[in-house]
């Protein structure tokens, strides 16, 4: 296919960016030539960021960015860079705290208009043609004619962009159990009791809360807020937030009770929650958790896989609807009529199951399957049983999917990123660790393999990215967190020590090559790469967790079994240089606040040694006990830990049950060290 225009954006390897390629817009990728060009052209820079499966991003694309009217003034008075925010988010952190200050909101796309340095001075989101090509004039006329009074304001704005990440000084105590408690209980205001989640649209699942909230409630016996917990599970399973026929979650709803999402599915939502629900599951063997699990599981195996090994990044929110025209959800939503042609006399069951109703009603006639109801009101209401009911609508699902594998799928964001490949691999060994499934710590076992073959540079660190056989962008500090942290709990699962001594090294790295100059937090970049106008530092747990706050609890897990290496100090210092944060904003530091519960309730080390050492920890790791690390060898010369040190019998496995190295008796039960930790 031949096209009128290309820029210089044909030459990388992300989907996002290859959307752009063909644009009437003289698009540049970000790098050093291109900022030095800016300078010798005097010419500001019109940063635009955005991602692949971002709906509004499409439409400024579709208004602006393909208009030969709009480019021709792109052109002649701006240098115009596109950036995937998930290929940079250290450029795209930078450039939306610069956007919260200029309009005290966010989002993407995310258009900034910088000096030729970089330092911003002017901001939007998505804006309509007319608006836009207005903006952009104003802005090169005034800085055509008052050069001094842009680069006066783009000065300040920069120093206000330095300041939003300024901490305070470090607390002198650490937080107590009546603080937290106290957190909590104000934390529990913004709860929604009915519809789970909070009292706000758009609802987003928000994984590091929920797992904090369910640790905490665990751990202080709490009803309120496990059943709080639980609610919010399960209507999130039950939402349109999650494809009730082929599995795997949306990134959020647009309204209170999960039902119509936003119809992207991303590969860090989909880790997350894998691991949210596994452990849900631990702890209350509810059958709608591992089942949510296991659905999840086939949908990032089915739809994301990569035939290296790896795992892709998103499906796009939008697909080329019965017009040929992209619509978003268009693959996912149904009709009455085509449900009742389709289902023939399942019609009515699933009509009550999924509420092809007002409550099931999106619009346009469109229907977002939800349900509201279990199966034992569902079964009591047909006056079937639950394995007929669960034969109906496995009938009714395969007969959809057939269907619905029929429409123009949503489109893939194939880039292959290090953070959320490792979320993933995370959510992977905890689905095997608390569903007892060998299957799924096998495809763990894989993808750390393709992680440790692809993404590894020559010195041990990292690359961020991996597309058509290349790696090109060198790892942020939320990469070697969130694998730290799955290395660990790979170590955990299988006992390999390659896994826990590779945790080490990249913890090393960080220590060497991100720490601050105060030697307590992590900067966001390493120190070796490209300058950008501010080092960010990154603390408030987002959807996905800080990177800081990953790197604080690996260093916490790290000092229980290494402990003679100085990490419980770093994450003790960490700790208190945002105790002040933590006290201000709990549900933004929700991944923080473990550490707490760590500090203030007993923190279990589990040393499970003998022949029958793997069988006796799979039983053991399968419980929910989030204080806790275990670690286990079958065979004599396995480990050399401090934990198994002359502990070896060649008859018998013991399990020891241990708090900072002191050990209480040794049991061969696995119920008898469950009940010696409580």
């Amino acid at each position: 296919m031949e096209h009128a225009f290309t820029n210089d954006l044909i030459h990388e390897s992300s989907p996002y960016l290859l959307q752009h390629a063909h644009n009437p817009v003289d698009w540049k990728p970000w790098n050093p030539e291109v900022l030095e060009l800016a300078k010798k052209q005097n010419k500001p820079i019109l940063i635009s960021i955005g991602y692949a499966a971002c709906h509004w991003c499409h439409v400024m694309e579709e208004e602006c960015f393909e208009d030969p009217e709009v480019a021709q003034l792109m052109n002649a008075h701006f240098i115009n860079i596109k950036i995937d925010r998930e290929e940079r988010p250290d450029v795209d952190q930078i450039y939306m705290d610069a956007l919260q200050l200029l309009t005290g909101r966010g989002g993407w796309p995310l258009n900034v208009v910088a000096m030729p340095d970089g330092k911003p001075f002017w901001g939007a989101t998505y804006l309509p043609k007319d608006q836009w090509m207005s903006a952009l004039t104003q802005l090169a006329e005034l800085y055509k004619s008052d050069p001094g009074k842009i680069q006066e304001y783009a000065q300040k704005l920069t120093q206000g962009v330095h300041a939003m990440q300024l901490l305070n000084s470090p607390s002198s105590e650490q937080l107590t159990m009546g603080q937290l408690d106290a957190l909590v209980e104000d934390w529990t205001q913004y709860f929604d009791p009915f519809l789970g989640g909070y009292k706000r649209a758009p609802k987003f699942m928000m994984p590091n809360n929920l797992d904090f909230l369910m640790h905490y409630g665990f751990a202080q016996e709490d009803q309120a807020i496990l059943a709080y917990v639980d609610n919010t599970l399960t209507r999130m399973a039950y939402g349109g937030i999650f494809d009730a026929l082929a599995g795997g979650f949306s990134r959020y709803s647009v309204d209170t009770k999960w039902h119509v999402p936003h119809f992207e599915k991303m590969l860090y939502d989909n880790g997350q929650l894998i691991s949210l629900y596994a452990r849900a599951f631990g702890r209350s063997k509810n059958a709608l958790y591992k089942e949510t699990v296991e659905q999840s599981i086939a949908f990032v195996e089915t739809e994301l896989k990569a035939s290296t090994g790896g795992y892709f990044s998103s499906l796009d929110a939008d697909s080329l609807n019965e017009k040929g025209e992209l619509e978003e959800g268009a693959y996912y939503v149904w009709k009455e009529d085509q449900l009742r042609e389709l289902l023939n006399e399942d019609f009515d069951l699933f009509t009550q199951y999924y509420n092809i109703n007002s409550y099931g009603f999106w619009e346009e006639e469109n229907y977002v399957l939800i349900r509201d109801k279990s199966d034992e009101e569902i079964a009591s209401q047909f006056e079937i049983s639950k394995e007929e009911l669960h034969k109906v609508i496995a009938r009714c699902k395969e007969v959809l999917i057939k269907t619905r594998n029929l429409r123009p799928r949503p489109r893939l964001d194939d880039k292959i990123l290090t953070s959320w490949n490792a979320l993933y691999l995370q959510g992977l060994i905890d689905a095997g660790r608390y569903l007892k499934r060998e299957d799924y710590l096998e495809l763990a076992a894989l993808l750390a393999e393709f992680i440790e073959g692809h993404l590894r540079r020559e010195d041990g660190g990292l690359f961020r990215n991996f597309k058509n056989n290349k790696a090109s962008i060198p790892a942020f500090l939320e990469d070697y967190a969130a694998l730290i942290e799955a290395y660990l709990g790979l170590y955990e699962v299988s006992s390999e020590m390659r896994w826990l001594n590779r945790a080490q090294e990249l913890c090393t790295y960080c220590l060497e090559y991100f720490s601050t100059e105060e030697q307590d937090l992590f900067y966001y970049t390493e120190a070796s790469q490209q300058e950008l106008i501010r080092r960010s530092i990154e603390t408030s747990d987002n959807v996905i967790s800080a990177s800081n706050s990953m790197m604080f609890l690996n260093l916490k897990k790290l000092s229980k079994i290494r402990p003679q290496q100085g990490y419980a100090q770093r994450a003790s210092q960490m700790q208190l240089r945002v105790q002040e944060l933590l006290k201000q904003h709990a549900q933004g530091h929700a991944n923080w606040l473990h550490g707490v519960l760590y500090d203030t309730q007993a923190f279990y080390e589990i040393a499970v040694v003998g022949p029958q050492a793997k069988e006796t920890a799979e039983d053991l790791l399968a419980e929910y006990r989030p204080n806790s690390f275990l670690v286990w060898k079958s065979s004599e010369n396995q480990s050399d830990l401090a934990l198994f040190q002359n502990r070896w019998l060649d008859e018998t496995t013991l399990i020891y049950v241990c708090q900072e190295g002191s050990c209480q008796l040794p049991v061969e039960n696995p119920l008898e060290a469950l009940n010696q930790m409580n």
